[in-house]
Parts: C-alpha cells; structure tokens; sequence
C-alpha cells in the first residue's frame, strides 16, 4: 500500500520540475528571439554586406540613385540624439525619483506618480506632432537664438538654426526616456532599506547627507541599471525622432544642424526601396542598430561589474 505522504511528495516534486522547467523555456525564448531577428537581419542584409564590405560602416554617402550607401552620417546622428537625451533626462530623472521618495509629502507623492506614468503612456507619434508644431518653433525663436547669443563661440552652437535639428531630437529623446527612468529610479530608491536612512540620521546626518550617501550611493547600482533602460529606449526611438531631428544624412559639429538615425532612415525609406541593394542596405541598417544596442548594454554591464561597488542590483 502506497504512502500517502509520499505520493503527495512525489507528485509536488513532479510540479516543482515542471515549474522550473517551463520557467527556463520562457528565459531561453528571449535569447532565441534575439538570434531570430539578428539572423533575419543578416539574412536581409547579405548582399550589401558582400557589395560594401566594412566600407558601409565608415562611408558617409547615401546615394539609392547610384546605389552608394554609407551607414556613418545615421550612427552619427543615433549616438549624438542619445547622448544628449541622456544628459538631460538623467538628472531630471534621478532629481525627480528622490523627490518622490524621499523629500515629497504623502499627499502629493500619488498623484505626481500617475502622470509620469501617464507619460510614459504618450504614444511617440503624439509627442513628435507636439515637437514639430509647437517644441520646435518655440525653441527656434527662443532658446536656440539664445543659445547662440551666450554660447555660439563653441562649436556646437555654431552655424544657421533651421528649427529640426539634432539638438530638437536630443530633448525630444529626453522627454521620451525621462519617465521609464524616473519610473525604475523610483522603485530602486523605495526598495533601499529603511536602517539605512535610519543609521545615517542616527550619527547626526543631515537630510541631504542621508539622501546622498545612505540611498543614492546605495542604491548606484540599480540606478545605473535605470539609465541604461534609457539609453536602449533612445536608441531605437523612431517616429518622434524622426519628426523633429531633420532627416538629412550629414555629419556636422553643431547641434542646430539637422541630422538622422537609423531608426528614422529604415522608417522613412523602407517603403521606398525598389532595387535589391537598397532593401539590403536598409536591412544592414536594421543590423547595425542593433548591433550597437547589444554592444553598449554589453559594455554598460561590464562597467557596472568592474568599477560599482556593493549596492542594489539593477531590477528587470
């Protein structure tokens, strides 16, 4: 006669393999996912690959007439637009996600939080008709002409202000990316444990003392980890991107100058691509987009590992 307990253990252990098993099916689908799109990619993009060589990376012509395709003014234009997201919306972000946390009274932290998120929420076509219509002429008129006024001795404040520019994309990125790190950031500092601040005021800490080095230098990790959710968001942005940045394939020092991405050129041309050269040229774009993602998440996580020391672990 079988023991009941037993059985019952030899059918929980049945469950737990089964559960774990279905569990590492789902993990392994995301990698089997990412290897179907890059060989789809580099299935599409054979034949300019073969006809351009590592020409393609570092050529800055974009010709379809003459079938000449040269990949550098849209890296270019991806790695500026980013960047200056970066540069705005992290301490924006960061700023905001410590003032929720930490300094914000009960009342106003909820209702603070339902419209970043509502943000978040904004399609990215919305916010490019919004940038085109209404960021874009009043940064013309406004802050462009005055950041020439001030700063047009640099380089990157140089030359005729056209309106759609790499630095109208840059700030339309910032506003697309700020509320996923602000989002991530927020639930990185909540997850800080309360000992810490608790300690810290203890030995006599300011307010500004605690937030700085009981949570945010706690915390490092995990908010590095929200930055770089950000950065693979503006990489690959599109549609906003490509309503206000210009679209034009040009590599120039100032940031009033248009610019493109190689998100925006496969949105803007793919539909166009008549000849078997410029279909794979496109699809090489594609390829190297996400090359680039995968290469600075891979070297953002390496940086985390070598040089950030013990804290929270970057969530999701």
């Amino acid at each position: 006669m079988l023991n009941p307990l037993a059985e019952k253990s030899e059918v929980g252990h049945f469950g737990d393999r089964a559960f774990k098993g279905l569990t590492l099916l789902m993990a392994l689908s995301v990698f089997v996912l990412l290897g179907l799109i890059g060989y789809e990619l580099a299935h599409g993009s054979g034949a300019a690959i073969r006809q351009f060589g590592w020409r393609f990376l570092v050529s800055s012509d974009w010709d379809p007439v003459n079938e000449k395709f040269g990949a550098l003014p849209f890296i270019f234009g991806t790695l500026v637009s980013s960047a200056i997201g970066l540069l705005l919306a992290v301490p924006l972000s960061i700023a905001t996600a410590v003032y929720l946390t930490e300094l914000a009274p009960l009342w106003l932290r909820q209702p603070l939080t339902i419209f970043i998120e509502l943000l978040a929420a904004v399609p990215s076509v919305i916010l490019g008709l919004w940038g085109i219509f209404v960021m874009v002429p009043w940064l013309r008129g406004n802050f462009f002409a005055l950041l020439q006024k001030d700063l047009g001795f640099l380089p990157w404040f140089h030359g005729p202000i056209y309106g759609p520019s790499l630095l109208a994309g840059g700030i339309i990125v910032a506003i697309m990316i700020l509320p996923i790190i602000t989002s991530v950031s927020r639930e990185i500092l909540r997850s800080v444990p309360g000992l810490q601040r608790e300690a810290a005021y203890a030995l006599g800490a300011t307010r500004w003392e605690v937030t700085r080095i009981a949570v945010l230098s706690y915390a490092k990790k995990g908010l590095f980890g929200a930055v770089i959710l950000g950065l693979g968001r503006a990489l690959g942005e599109t549609m906003a991107v490509t309503m206000v940045i210009g679209n034009s394939p040009q590599i120039t020092h100032s940031l009033f100058a248009p610019g493109y991405t190689l998100a925006s050129v496969v949105a803007n041309e793919f539909s166009e691509a008549t000849t078997e050269s410029y279909l794979s040229a496109l699809f090489e774009i594609g390829l190297v987009l996400l090359g680039i993602t995968v290469l600075t998440n891979a070297l953002a996580q390496l940086l985390l590992k070598t040089f950030a020391g013990p804290g929270v672990k970057p969530q999701g």
